[in-house]
């Protein structure tokens, strides 16, 4: 009788450090989700326009996306571990600075403070989360690593609705405090020690003037594109303009330079890191980008209130939590390619349903599509993450982290920028119909991110199928099995119920 086929447990040792990880970057997820709904909180009691409170929110992500590639070069410099809990404590001093901001100026400063650690923290947990794994079980760890993402959207907002209307907004900030601190004192116990490096290499200053900059002018640009006039404001085009130039730039000059760069952009010559990361661009105008037309489609059309809007869009992340696992396992099994496939054709279909609403469609009805919907997007984070990463060697990881976290950054702003002016244009064109004109509006937009949805299916079929790990990044497991069994060995036992911690991400 012909036997099924299993797929090997997850190594103890990357349960562990998978667990020591999720803890700390919970800090950074509930941060951002929560600060989603306090901007108009912030506002009021600190007495500033919310034009001068988007800042809070600005400043965080254009730092954020300042810090990703410099990842790379500090875990070459201080280790994975040391780094990660470097970057965990400086988020945990940003968020008490926050606590005790006296005016928004302070505020926004202090987030700038938070957003280089989640910039560091970012792409430092999937490299070194997928240097322990070494290939294997990419999909089940995979589905671990997205567990914060998934449960942000689903407590964050609710949490930050019970913080703001019951609680000063300072608590905001005080949530990340426990995050951090569990995820310092796992880190310290659960990750591998350091090896010492042969030798250091020298940051690449020539790059990260010209990276640094590109990314910051680009999300800026994108950013203020959302305003009336889209993409034709002086504050939009130009600071586009001036990124795409610098970002050219880099291009051209990484590709001399060779694995010197900041960010070696040779990778990309791989399939999987192509794909994996043309598609993550896109997935922020097919998938993401709709959540800038959701919440206002509720609010606007539907007459909810903020907190109303973000409880009915809660389905949407229960869909996300309840393929994570399933997804991880056909992903390990059949591959990222037709797992991608099948969740991008699922976002599309569930997206239809919006595109033919009104204001009384029936509500039940929405949040069962939006069930599904996000059962779809679970489908869709997982395989990407694989894919990405398929085939690389050990010491290639960093810098394919970067690629892919910095794709996913600008897709996402790409994406709700787009979406913002043609929903913007709706609006106008359709104005003098009222209400029937504003459900037209966003009709159109969702119109829009099925037709973005429909060309990331096509583009999905480009992803690598199942693949063994290649002998280099087994060997870099090995090694960091015999770092974390040297740290078990010279280090006191933890309490057994903390021990335990370490076996939560398995199946």
């Amino acid at each position: 009788m012909r036997k099924t086929r299993t797929s090997p447990a997850v190594d103890a040792s990357v349960k562990r450090t998978t667990t020591a990880l999720v803890v700390g970057v919970l800090a950074v997820v509930f941060d951002t989700t929560i600060m989603s709904v306090a901007l108009h909180s912030l506002s009021k009691d600190l007495h500033v326009p919310v034009g001068t409170i988007q800042w809070v929110t600005t400043g965080y992500v254009l730092a954020l996306a300042a810090t990703v590639p410099l990842s790379a070069w500090v875990q070459r410099l201080f280790g994975g571990k040391r780094a990660w809990m470097f970057a965990l404590t400086l988020f945990l001093l940003g968020s008490v600075l926050c606590s005790a901001s006296w005016n928004a100026e302070s505020l926004i400063a202090f987030r700038v403070v938070q957003g280089i650690g989640g910039g560091l923290m970012l792409p430092l947990l999937q490299t070194i989360v997928m240097q322990a794994a070494a290939g294997r079980n990419l999909g089940r760890v995979a589905a671990a690593v997205g567990l914060p993402a998934m449960l942000g959207p689903i407590l964050g907002p609710a949490v930050g609705g019970i913080i703001l209307n019951w609680l000063d907004w300072r608590w905001i900030f005080w949530v990340n405090v426990p995050f951090c601190a569990v995820g310092l004192f796992l880190a310290w116990r659960m990750l591998p020690r350091d090896e010492r490096a042969a030798s250091r290499q020298k940051l690449d200053v020539i790059g990260m003037v010209l990276l640094l900059p590109a990314l910051v002018a680009l999300l800026l640009g994108l950013s203020n594109s959302a305003g009336s006039d889209g993409f034709g404001a002086a504050d939009a085009w130009l600071p586009l303009a001036l990124g795409t130039v610098l970002l050219a730039a880099f291009v051209v000059y990484a590709v001399k330079r060779g694995d010197g760069a900041l960010v070696d952009i040779r990778l990309l010559r791989h399939r999987s890191v192509w794909s994996g990361s043309a598609l993550l661009f896109l997935s922020g105008l097919a998938a993401y980008g709709i959540m800038l037309l959701l919440p206002l489609y509720l609010q606007q059309l539907r007459g909810y209130d903020v907190l109303a809007a973000g409880l009915f869009l809660v389905p949407q992340g229960l869909g996300t939590l309840a393929s994570r696992s399933l997804a991880g396992r056909l992903t390990d099994r059949l591959g990222a390619r037709w797992v991608a496939v099948v969740g991008f054709a699922i976002v599309g279909a569930a997206t239809v349903p919006f595109a033919f609403s009104t204001a009384t469609t029936n509500e039940w009805l929405l949040m069962a599509v939006l069930f599904v919907r996000g059962f779809g997007l679970g489908a869709i984070v997982m395989p990407l993450m694989v894919a990405s990463f398929q085939g690389l060697e050990s010491a290639d990881i960093p810098h394919s982290s970067i690629i892919t976290r910095t794709a996913q950054q600008l897709g996402g702003s790409f994406g709700t920028a787009v979406l913002a002016v043609i929903l913007q244009s709706g609006l106008t064109a359709h104005a003098a119909q009222g209400t029937s004109g504003i459900a037209t509006a966003y009709d159109q937009a969702f119109w829009w991110s099925i037709g973005f949805t429909a060309l990331a299916v096509v583009l999905a079929l480009a992803l690598p199928g199942r693949q063994a790990p290649s002998p280099a990044v087994q060997d870099a497991s090995v090694q960091v099995a015999v770092s974390v069994a040297k740290t078990d060995a010279d280090r006191p036992k933890l309490r057994p119920e903390l021990d335990e911690v370490g076996d939560t991400t398995g199946e």
